[in-house]
């Protein structure tokens, strides 16, 4: 799916539109906020953005649109651990530095990593797609 970020309200409705995506008040709200830049951000980050920004927005529909948002290719879910969720506005084949230290997430650009060889698939499936988070910290003297 293309990257390119929508530029007004009118270019975010109808880049929710194309995905598919009813575009309701507090959905374009949202989006806004998510696609004004490539940015990694949690669900509590955007709740905090939209209610800052806007009108008050839930939590559950912050969760439930940044859901909706990432099963319709507009956003990737980054799993950096089993507690911690990011939400990435870069939808372009690329993986991830995440420092454990300051819970930074950080872009690596996707042919910078090279992967030799994959195991064989399981019977009747296909690969998607490969995610790689390099989890990083400080060296003690740094």
């Amino acid at each position: 799916m293309s990257t390119v970020l929508p530029t007004n309200r009118v270019d975010t409705i109808e880049r929710l539109k194309s995905a598919g995506v009813t575009p309701t008040q507090q959905r374009v709200e949202i989006a806004q906020l998510l696609f004004a830049r490539h940015q990694h951000v949690s669900a509590e980050q955007v709740l905090a953005m939209a209610n800052a920004h806007s009108s008050v927005v839930s939590k559950a529909t912050v969760y439930n649109t940044l859901g909706l948002f990432a099963s319709k290719g507009l956003l990737r879910e980054v799993i950096v651990d089993p507690t911690k969720v990011f939400y990435d506005s870069n939808t372009s084949e690329h993986h991830h530095f995440y420092n454990v230290d300051s819970g930074e997430l950080m872009d690596i650009q996707g042919e910078s990593v090279q992967l030799a060889d994959l195991p064989e698939l399981p019977a009747g499936t296909q690969a998607e797609g490969v995610d790689v988070i390099i989890r990083i910290k400080q060296t003690p003297n740094s």
